[in-house]
């Protein structure tokens, strides 16, 4: 049976950015977790050895796979600086028109700094996608 490997942990969110070696990556992603925390009022958690998450959801698919997620997130990766949301896929796709430089994966959206990407419509992918998840998913 599938094991969800990215879960909630207790390790602290600044420590992780603190041992990111790029010192503009390291900026960008102190930049990101104040505004991710702006946008969703939310506490930052740790996922999993790399993602910093905010919020949760409880999902489950009709295959009958189930686990928790973030609502959105983020890791300053050492290629990329990952940015997860979900908004649904009309709106995401016309916020991301108007984005900035980005490259976008199955359910990531990558940047290689923040400088290339409009904050503010960042934070309109960010209050998009908590909105989505939990009208799709509501909590019981």
């Amino acid at each position: 049976m599938y094991k969800l490997k990215t879960k909630e942990t207790d390790h602290s969110v600044i420590e992780f950015i603190e041992r990111v070696d790029s010192p503009k990556k390291k900026a960008d992603a102190y930049r990101l977790l104040d505004i991710f925390t702006e946008a969703t009022g939310l506490e930052a958690k740790m996922w999993g050895p790399s993602i910093i998450g905010f919020g949760s959801y409880h999902y489950k698919y009709q295959s009958g796979h189930e686990g928790e997620a973030p609502l959105v997130g983020f890791s300053p990766r050492k290629a990329k600086i990952s940015l997860y949301f979900t908004p649904g896929e009309s709106e995401r796709e016309e916020l991301l028109k108007r984005f900035g430089k980005h490259t976008t994966g199955a359910a990531c959206v990558y940047i290689n700094k923040l400088a290339d990407i409009d904050e503010e419509i960042l934070k309109e992918l960010i209050l998009a996608s908590v909105k989505f998840l939990q009208e799709t998913y509501p909590q019981s």
